[in-house]
């Protein structure tokens, strides 16, 4: 009976140590997190979003009104109706006159104010009648209007003289009367050459804004009816029609403006060359008098 219980006391100690032995391992095992616990925590791989496509503004525009994003004079006039384009060629042509008309003019009175100076200068050195002719008369001053009046009233007291008239005598009167008439003569088409090309810039400076004015409203009426049959009022489809119609009238007042400015200028020049020639008549009447009178 002894022997029992010291056997089961044996077998319990045995049994109680087997279970201390094997208890940490348990306890490391359950305390080891399972692998796909953290791969089912790990985050996601996030899908890059597609850019989203945006349609260019210039391609819109293009689609409402035919026109690229760049809008410069010379679009302007190709994308122009042909009756714009007609003004706009006409006003560009008289600008491009209008400024060649400019430089000659400029170098005429230039040319014309440096020979009459260096005339009246030999002009006033002369003591007879004969070197008065003689010098208005030469090829130096051929040309030139205070020179050819000059020529003008020798010539005729020269004639007065070779008829047998006594131009220092009885007929001395009429003589310069006659020699008068003639410079009159010679006078009155000073301003005529003068003027020339007056004409085209009075022209283009009065009626180059009226005539780029009718290309606007012609193309402004076009731009109209194309909003009318494309349905639309969007600004890309209606501004590039209204913005060639205005460019007309620009070069409308490019081309008057400088017009109007060269015909005023050249007007006070040939007006301020006439008041010296008339000077210069009153001096050349005196001078022949005085010759007369002293019988040269």
């Amino acid at each position: 009976m002894l022997d029992i219980k010291k056997s089961n006391i044996l077998l319990a100690m045995a049994g109680a140590a087997v279970l201390m032995a094997s208890s940490p391992v348990l306890a490391q095992d359950t305390a080891t997190p399972a692998p796909a616990t953290t791969e089912a925590t790990a985050p996601a791989a996030t899908t890059p979003a597609a850019p989203v496509a945006e349609a260019p503004a210039a391609d819109a525009a293009e689609e409402a009104g035919g026109h690229s994003g760049d809008i410069t004079p010379i679009s302007m006039f190709m994308e122009a109706t042909i009756v714009v384009q007609v003004v706009m060629i006409g006003l560009l042509l008289a600008s491009i006159f209008s400024w060649t008309l400019l430089i000659i003019k400029l170098i005429e009175f230039s040319k014309l104010n440096r020979k009459t100076d260096q005339f009246l200068e030999e002009f006033r050195t002369t003591r007879t009648i004969a070197d008065m002719r003689r010098v208005s008369s030469s090829e130096e001053f051929d040309g030139n209007p205070l020179a050819d009046m000059a020529a003008a009233a020798t010539e005729e007291v020269e004639l007065s003289r070779q008829a047998g008239l006594s131009v220092n005598g009885d007929h001395r009167d009429s003589a310069i009367g006659r020699a008068q008439n003639a410079v009159a003569a010679v006078q009155s088409g000073v301003a005529g050459r003068l003027s020339g090309g007056q004409q085209f810039l009075a022209s283009t400076g009065s009626t180059g804004p009226f005539v780029g004015l009718f290309g606007t409203v012609y193309g402004i009426m076009n731009s109209f009816i194309g909003i009318v049959q494309s349905n639309t009022t969007n600004l890309a489809a209606v501004a590039p029609g209204i913005a060639e119609a205005l460019l007309a009238t620009g070069i409308g007042l490019f081309a008057a403006i400088p017009a109007v400015v060269f015909y005023n200028y050249f007007n006070t020049r040939i007006a301020a060359y006439g008041t010296r020639s008339d000077g210069f008549n009153a001096e050349l009447m005196n001078a022949i008098s005085r010759q007369l009178d002293k019988g040269a």
